[in-house]
């Protein structure tokens, strides 16, 4: 598989000279398979970059959503593909405990925040809502899990044969704890993130 950082800062994009090295767009991240499988982890700012380098002839696209906070899906309407009728894009992410995702959503991409509904795309999109254990992907095996972070989050394991990615953006294991615990007591996240080739984690 390969791994490309399109956006890791948090809370607002800070794009400019002194945020090269590392990038000042919100969290967005692409995870090719070797057989063309394109996994996008979140929909932050970085997200519109993105959609310049998806093949002309990508039919299919999964959108991962860690959760819905602003900085994680603020480019979701500024992806270009998502207003191709050609290009089918299924989204992943957790709905609340009194609200499905698609009402979540629906709350951004609707005025007055976003000029166009969620239901006026140029296609359907498909949602999906995580946890659900462990699903398949084209080439990958996707796990999600509830992570400690306010809302409902989740973080995501990525396998592809023997390589994973792990990625935790917004992640605070021993939020409440009297002392920092040892890494394999943290109840959220370590088992996402055992024996991971990359982990993505911002505490």
């Amino acid at each position: 598989m390969r791994v490309r950082l399109w956006g890791t800062r948090g809370s607002l994009p800070t794009p400019g000279p002194e945020t090269m090295r590392y990038g000042g767009n919100t969290s967005c991240v692409e995870v090719r398979g070797t057989e063309g499988t394109l996994l996008i982890l979140d929909a932050g700012t970085g997200i519109r970059r993105l959609a310049s380098v998806v093949p002309p002839g990508m039919r299919r696209i999964d959108l991962l959503l860690t959760h819905l906070h602003m900085d994680h899906i603020q480019g979701l309407g500024f992806f270009a593909p998502l207003w191709d009728p050609e290009v089918e894009v299924r989204i992943w992410g957790p709905a609340s405990t009194t609200i499905s995702l698609r009402g979540r959503l629906a709350r951004y991409l609707s005025p007055p925040l976003f000029p166009v509904r969620l239901r006026d795309l140029a296609q359907a999109v498909e949602l999906h809502e995580v946890p659900a254990g462990e699903i398949e992907i084209g080439e990958f095996r996707v796990r999600a899990e509830l992570v400690c972070h306010p809302d409902p989050t989740v973080g995501f394991r990525v396998q592809e044969g023997a390589h994973v990615v792990t990625y935790l953006p917004d992640h605070e294991p021993a939020l409440g704890a009297q002392s920092f615990p040892e890494a394999p007591s943290w109840t959220s996240g370590s088992a996402l993130s055992e024996g991971a080739d990359i982990l993505i984690h911002d505490a």
